[in-house]
This record gives structure tokens, C-alpha cells and sequence, in this order.
């Protein structure tokens, strides 16, 4: 991707234009990490781009966007320009074709505001952007207010960059981001998730969640989450605080490479505690049904966030069955086997283990399921079944609730090792399962 956005970058130089690296992969080179994607800023009109490479596609001609195609790689070619008023609070009403000084100053944050000149091998920087990459320092360009009021994705994407990137935050840029914070519900939810996901998917995730509480802009978007401060936990099992602070430790001992549902679920495994406190007659304080009310309310949080159903559904599941892990050893054999067979598992355990660690630190029950985990690792889970419909079928059975009853006892006994073939499964239906004289009384 480099070499096509240097070819690019040769040809419209050698067509008598000025045409540089932009915006973060000239920061993530200078900081030594490999870019997502190369952009390319020129001082060649759109239409002049388009003359040099036949075949480019327009897609915000308005903003002077060109996507060259070359190599099988798509690389973003943007007129150097200059933003007018933005009514919208998200996009420039108009812009200005311009030079790359100005260009730069129209831009987020100092340190995405580089260029690079790869001929030349010269970092060209209009805005302090070299200086405040020495410092690990965000901040924003000229007037922060001003930078934010333009576009008020800014907000998220200032916490973004500097979770990801482990910056601080300068205190005006700071300052700005909290006294902007209510504005940010002008903002599309679906931009404002996306700016979440990779928020809480960088390993840095609990400063993250930090800036995004601090800031004020937690509130408007995912308020549930300020709910759990001040939220009292029974002492001898939560010594560690609240439930804000027993969620944000476990957000903490996440794997770097945690799922998305993964980091959901966590986030709002408990996130019906406060509806459903309660102290009973002895003094204790109950959560009784917390986990099938923040199943319900989990689904309605990223339903509203316009999560994709494959992640909201692991992660509900998740939610709901997460007290489930408490009685993992009473369980027999055939309904623990089911339990660990569950698409989700995987995660449902990772949760386990951090919500153990993020409180009273028994991990009882986590270690057994690994001890379960490698007792069963020879064999699938869930082998095939030892019969099927079919089968019972042919021994007179018909489709129904007591076939299916049936069947589900027939695993049962596979999966505890009563029942090893076919044949020991079809002797015990003969012996202890004769087909139900019921079908006359159904036509009646």
C-alpha cells in the first residue's frame, strides 16, 4: 500500500503537482507502527486526478475526495482545502481547493495534521504536530472549541486517539471535550459506536473508559454505566468497592485481544444491579434476578446503539447466564458437557474468570471447567447422537414433544457414558421407552 501511495505520488509530482503523505500514517510511521492505510494530499484538483489515473472513482467530489485504484490497492487522494462554516456539526458546508499550510489547519489534532514527502524524505509540519509526538500530547489545531463545534465526532475520536495511542489529553483540547460533552448527541449513534468499539478493543481500554466517563460524554450515550456509581456490593464478596468499580477493574484484566461481546459483557454483566437492589430482613444485600433483567436490558442498550445482532447475541447470552458459572460442580456430566458446548462459551468463561478476579478472587469453579475442558478434549463436547428422528420413527414413534423428550434422554445417557453405541441405545428404548399409545387420543 506504501509503494502504490508513492507511485501515486510520483506520477502526480511529475505532472507538475505538489502531492505528500497525510494525516495518521505520516504520525504512525514517525511513530515507528505500521499504518492502516495510506492517504495522499495533492494541490491537483479532482478532476486532475482523475485525468492522470482513468478509472479513479469520485466518492466526495464536493470535499475534493478521489479513490485511486492501482495495484489492486485503493488509496485516498484529497485536494489540499480549506473548510467553511459547518451548519451540520459533522461536515464543512463548502470547501475551498487551497494550499497544504491551510490544509493542515483545517485538520483534528496536531499530531494528524503532518504531511511527508517521500521523494524528498522531509516531514513538512505547519502545526506543532512533530513537537506534541515527542511529548505523547493530544491537541487539538488552533482553537480547540472551534475544532470540536465543526465536527463533534471529535469528541469521541479525541479519547479514541489518545487511548489508542496512549497520549494525554492538552488541557484546553481537554477542557473543551468536557464543556462539549452534551453536544455529542448531535452525533449520528452509529459514528459514536464505532468510535466506542475501537475505544474498548484497544488494550488500553480502561483509560478509555476513563476519558469517556471524566469527559462527561459516558452520559449521553451509554448513561446505564454511570448508574452502577455508588452501587453498594456485599462486602465478603466484592471487598474491591461498587459495581463501577468492580466492572472497570474486570475491564482491566481483560486479554489485550478480547472479543468485542467479550468487552460488552463485561461492561454490562451487572448493569442491572442498581434496579434490582435490595436488603433483606438479615441485613444482606440482594441482586435476586439481575442477571435475567441485564440480559433484558443489555439487549435493549445495543439495540439502541445499533450493534449488529451477532454481537448482541452472544453477549446477552453472556449476560444471562453469567451466575449460571456458580453451580458449574453440582452439575451432572450430560448438563455441564451442554453448558461448555454453547457457541459462546469461550467468552461466557473469559467473563467468569475476570468477574472472579474483579472481586473476591475464588476461582474455584473457573479452575474446574479448565480441569473439564482437558477431562474432555478427546472427544467432541457434543458427539453425534446415537439416534435420531429417523430412528424412532421407525420403531413406531411420531414427530412430536414426546419424541423430542425422548431424544434429549438418549444424550443425557450418551453424554454420562451409560449408553456407548447405536445398538445399546436402541435395546434401551425397546426396554424402558415403549412408543406412548397417545396418537388416538390426539385425533379424538
Amino acid at each position: 500500500m506504501r509503494k502504490t501511495a508513492i507511485q501515486i505520488i510520483e506520477k502526480l509530482t511529475q505532472s507538475g503537482h505538489t502531492a505528500l503523505l497525510a494525516g495518521g500514517c505520516v504520525r504512525d510511521m514517525l511513530m515507528g507502527r505500521e499504518p492502516k492505510d495510506y492517504d495522499v494530499a495533492t494541490s491537483a484538483t479532482p478532476d486532475q486526478v482523475i485525468t492522470l489515473f482513468p478509472g479513479a472513482q469520485t466518492v466526495g467530489a464536493h470535499f475534493g475526495v478521489v479513490i485511486v485504484r492501482m495495484n489492486h490497492v485503493h488509496v485516498e487522494v484529497a485536494t489540499f482545502r480549506s473548510d467553511d462554516s459547518y451548519s451540520d456539526g459533522r461536515r464543512p458546508d463548502s470547501v475551498t481547493f487551497s494550499t497544504p499550510e491551510l490544509d493542515a489547519q483545517r485538520r483534528d489534532f496536531t499530531v494528524n495534521g503532518l504531511f511527508f514527502d517521500p521523494l524528498a524524505e522531509k516531514v513538512i509540519d505547519h502545526v506543532g504536530g512533530q513537537n506534541d509526538l515527542r511529548m505523547g500530547l493530544l491537541r487539538a489545531i488552533g482553537v480547540a472549541k472551534d475544532r470540536f463545534e465543526e465536527d463533534r465526532l471529535r469528541l469521541m475520536r479525541a479519547v479514541r486517539f489518545a487511548t489508542v495511542l496512549g497520549f494525554d489529553i492538552e488541557h484546553a483540547t481537554w477542557e473543551s471535550i468536557c464543556g462539549l460533552a452534551p453536544k455529542i448527541k448531535s452525533v449520528s449513534i452509529e459514528r459514536i459506536r464505532e468510535e466506542f468499539i475501537k475505544t474498548m478493543l484497544s488494550p488500553n481500554r480502561v483509560r478509555g473508559f476513563d476519558l469517556l466517563v471524566n469527559s462527561g460524554l459516558m452520559a449521553h450515550f451509554l448513561p446505564e454505566i454511570l448508574a452502577l456509581q455508588g452501587c453498594e456490593q456485599p462486602p465478603q464478596w466484592h471487598p474491591e468497592g461498587d459495581v463501577f468499580v468492580h466492572t472497570r477493574l474486570m475491564l482491566g484484566l481483560l486479554p489485550a485481544d478480547a472479543s468485542l461481546p467479550l468487552v460488552m459483557s463485561v461492561l454490562l454483566h451487572d448493569i442491572a444491579k442498581p434496579a434490582t437492589f435490595t436488603i433483606d430482613e438479615a441485613g444482606r444485600i440482594r441482586f435476586n434476578g439481575h442477571d435475567k433483567l441485564g440480559a433484558q436490558m443489555t439487549g435493549g442498550i445495543m439495540r439502541r446503539m445499533k450493534f449488529p445482532n451477532d454481537v448482541i447475541e452472544p453477549t446477552v447470552i453472556a449476560v444471562e447466564n453469567h451466575m449460571a458459572f456458580m453451580n458449574v460442580q453440582k452439575m451432572r456430566t450430560a448438563t455441564l458437557r451442554r453448558f461448555m458446548a454453547r457457541p459462546s462459551f469461550e467468552d461466557e468463561l473469559a467473563l467468569h474468570r475476570v468477574d472472579c478476579l474483579g472481586s473476591n478472587g475464588f476461582t474455584d469453579n473457573y479452575d474446574f471447567l479448565i480441569a473439564k475442558k482437558q477431562e474432555f478434549a478427546n472427544q467432541p463436547m457434543l458427539p453425534p447422537r446415537l439416534v435420531n428422528g429417523g430412528d424412532l420413527i421407525k420403531l413406531g414413534w411420531h414427530a412430536g414433544p414426546a419424541m423430542g423428550k425422548l431424544l434429549t434422554t438418549i444424550q443425557t445417557l450418551q453424554l454420562e457414558g451409560t449408553l456407548k453405541t447405536k445398538e445399546e441405545a436402541l435395546a434401551w428404548i425397546t426396554r424402558h421407552a415403549p412408543v406412548p399409545d397417545v396418537f388416538a387420543v390426539a385425533d379424538e
